[in-house]
C-alpha cells in the first residue's frame, strides 16, 4: 500500500521539510509515504478566497490517482489515538486500495475535497498550521506501522 499526503503549500521552512522527511525515510518499502504539493492560490487583502480555496480542491482531487482511499485532515475529523490510527491502517491495508491524505491551506479543505473523503480526521480540537501538519501526520503513520509491525520505535 502507498500511502500520499497531498498538501496545499510550497516552499515550506527548511525545519518542515527536515522533520517530514526524517519520517518519511523510515518507511518500508511495501508502504512508501509520498508527499505532494499542491501551490496555494495567491492570498492578498482582496483575495476571492472561495475561488481560491476552489482552485485548490480541484489541483488536489486531481493529484489522487483513481481509486485511491481519501481521508481528509480536519478540525471536525475523528480524533484517534495510536492504537486506533494503527487499527485503521491495518483495514486500510486489507482493503487493497492505496490512501491520500488531504491537508489543506490557511483555511482548509475546498467542500468537494471534504465531500469526496471516505474517512475524516482529526489531529486535535485546535487549529494546527498546515506545514506542522506535514510531520506530525508523518510521525503518527510511521508510529502506526511501527505498532502494527511490532518494531521498537513504538513503545507501550
Amino acid at each position: 500500500m502507498k500511502i500520499q499526503l497531498i498538501a496545499v503549500g510550497t516552499k515550506m521552512p527548511a525545519w518542515v521539510e527536515t522533520g517530514f522527511t526524517e519520517y518519511q525515510r523510515r518507511f518500508p518499502r511495501d508502504m512508501p509515504l509520498e508527499l505532494i504539493e499542491i501551490p496555494a492560490g495567491k492570498r492578498g487583502k482582496n483575495a476571492d478566497i472561495k475561488r481560491i480555496l476552489q482552485l485548490e480542491g480541484e489541483k488536489t482531487l486531481a493529484a489522487i490517482p483513481k481509486g485511491n482511499r481519501i481521508v481528509t485532515l480536519e478540525v471536525t475529523g475523528k480524533p484517534m489515538d495510536t492504537h486506533q490510527l494503527a487499527k485503521s491502517m491495518e483495514k486500510w491495508q486489507l482493503d487493497g486500495r492505496d490512501v491520500s491524505l488531504l491537508i489543506g491551506g490557511p483555511e482548509g479543505l475546498a467542500p468537494e475535497c471534504i465531500a469526496a473523503s471516505e474517512q475524516k480526521w482529526s489531529l486535535s480540537n485546535l487549529t494546527l498550521p498546515h506545514p506542522l501538519v506535514r510531520i506530525i501526520v508523518a510521525e503518527s503513520l510511521y508510529r502506526g506501522w511501527s505498532l502494527n509491525n511490532n518494531h521498537p520505535y513504538h513503545r507501550e
